[in-house]
């Protein structure tokens, strides 16, 4: 009876995956599949509150935030993983690299402490207390990440803290409008709009006309021909998320190729949005390996690799933060994390940085006093 209660969890666990599997499948359908169709009544409900809000902002029967500094708000309109955070981190290296001191927001989805009170990430941050992605981007990005559920009042705290920062990056904000924003960038990968549906009917969190009012939609995979149509005004970019060398999670200055592993019984893990691009990639780089999905944001137990098949454990990074400190388990297989990098066109870098330079400018000229302390009075370039 010693294993009765991970063997519970187990079956919980295998649930909630084919459940979220079972789920995105009829999600991804291009028509409506009518096993769904008793969500409808929740769609609408979710639809008028999402249109609700929008205008209570939009008209200022809602109170807006802005900072001190231009903000650059990332997030996509659907639900899992898009690549959103490895292009926060190319966005926050392009900037560095071209004289911006970025600092990130995130709502540190998935952690305890995150979800309450600002608070500064580490690389050292124990992801349970502040979210997975926030501290696997303070440990590659090496810049300033907070966390918080009010982005404006998190921004403010990492301004105060940081008076280097002169650009925000907020992972996922799209839908947090109490923060004003200078530019917006959404994100699709290959499964784009689904069946176009707005939750819990389809995967989205709001209407494709809402792409409208964005800066940049950036593709990860081939675009949707529904997303084309509702961004056919603005600025569309291609993204490439491009593999790096696996490292050693034990000792992570330890580095190999695929070619290194592919002797070797293999069991690939994952537990993000979209776990299917971490096999196929893997799978893209000549691997060959039994699979074991975990739901998003999975909270990992020791128990729960030991239990997995094969000598050495493949996972993505962002697993890596959190499976970290069960490096020196006994029994504990190999374990290697594959980092990856997302390759951004240069015109869409050039676009970004021309609308900072505008906002910079504008910010610049206006006679609104700019000392951080008054960080609700700046103008933004955007409702």
């Amino acid at each position: 009876m010693k294993n009765a209660p991970h063997a519970g969890k187990q079956r919980r666990i295998r649930w909630k995956v084919r459940a979220s599997a079972w789920l995105t499948r009829h999600w991804q359908r291009r028509k409506l599949a009518f096993v769904l169709l008793p969500l409808a009544p929740l769609a609408v409900f979710f639809a008028l509150l999402a249109a609700l809000r929008r205008f209570l902002y939009r008209h200022e029967l809602l109170r807006r935030v802005a900072l001190p500094v231009p903000v650059v708000v990332v997030g996509n309109l659907g639900v899992g993983g898009t690549g959103k955070t490895p292009l926060v981190l190319s966005i926050a290296q392009a900037l560095r690299a071209a004289g911006w001191h970025p600092g990130i927001l995130s709502r540190g989805y998935g952690g305890a402490r995150g979800a309450s009170v600002p608070c500064p990430v580490f690389a050292h941050s124990d992801p349970a207390d502040v979210g997975d992605e926030p501290v696997l981007l303070a440990l590659r990005g090496k810049l300033p990440v907070w966390v918080g559920r009010d982005r404006a009042q998190t921004g403010a705290a990492l301004l105060e803290n940081c008076p280097d920062v002169d650009v925000l990056i907020c992972d996922d904000g799209l839908q947090h409008l109490r923060l004003r924003r200078d530019v917006e960038i959404a994100i699709f990968d290959g499964r784009g709009a689904g069946n176009g549906f707005l939750l819990p009917l389809g995967p989205l969190r709001e209407p494709l006309s809402r792409l409208a009012g964005a800066d940049a939609v950036i593709f990860n995979g081939a675009p949707d021909a529904r997303v084309l149509a509702a961004c056919a005004d603005g600025a569309r970019f291609d993204m490439r998320l491009l593999p790096g060398a696996f490292y050693r999670l034990d000792n992570p200055e330890i580095r190999c190729a695929a070619d290194d592993l592919a002797p070797k019984t293999l069991c690939a893990l994952a537990g993000i949005g979209n776990p299917e691009r971490f096999f196929r990639t893997l799978a893209q780089m000549g691997l060959k390996f039994s699979t074991h999905a975990f739901p998003d944001h999975h909270v990992y137990q020791s128990g729960d690799l030991l239990s997995l098949p094969g000598e050495v454990l493949l996972m993505t990074e962002k697993d890596g933060v959190k499976c970290a400190r069960f490096r020196a388990c006994p029994g504990m297989p190999e374990i290697w994390a594959l980092p990856v990098t997302a390759e951004l066109p240069s015109a869409f870098l050039n676009l970004l940085l021309e609308k900072l330079k505008w906002t910079q400018n504008s910010s610049t000229s206006s006679s609104v006093p700019s000392a951080r302390a008054n960080c609700c009075t700046r103008k933004s370039s955007r409702n």
